[in-house]
């Protein structure tokens, strides 16, 4: 029997120090003072192996490596299971500059 891959979007909160690097404040300019840093993805995995994923290293976006916080499942479970990778990948960024309209500063891929 053959098993169709589900998708996940995730969200990681990234530590405030994140807010130090210039690259990343560069692709944030509406960021309200105080809200919090997110990085957004999308996995063929679980929101969880992936965030350990980042934080080991493996396949690791930087931000969410060194600044990665915790998931915050609130602002994503909602969104999950997704049926293709091209659809998850059109709800990573959705989400992000959804996110990033509201005030949070966000990265994505």
């Amino acid at each position: 029997m053959i098993r169709k891959r589900r998708y996940s979007v995730y969200i990681i909160e990234l530590h405030p120090e994140v807010l130090g690097v210039r690259k990343f404040m560069n692709e944030n300019p509406g960021y309200i003072e105080g809200m919090q840093c997110l990085y957004v993805g999308q996995t063929a995995t679980t929101p969880e192996q992936r965030f350990e994923q980042h934080k080991k290293g493996y396949k690791a976006n930087k931000y969410a490596r060194c600044f990665g916080l915790r998931l915050r499942p609130e602002l994503y479970e909602r969104y999950n299971p997704i049926a293709t990778r091209e659809k998850a990948e059109e709800m990573e960024a959705w989400l992000a500059h959804r996110l990033r309209n509201r005030g949070y500063a966000v990265w994505y891929n």
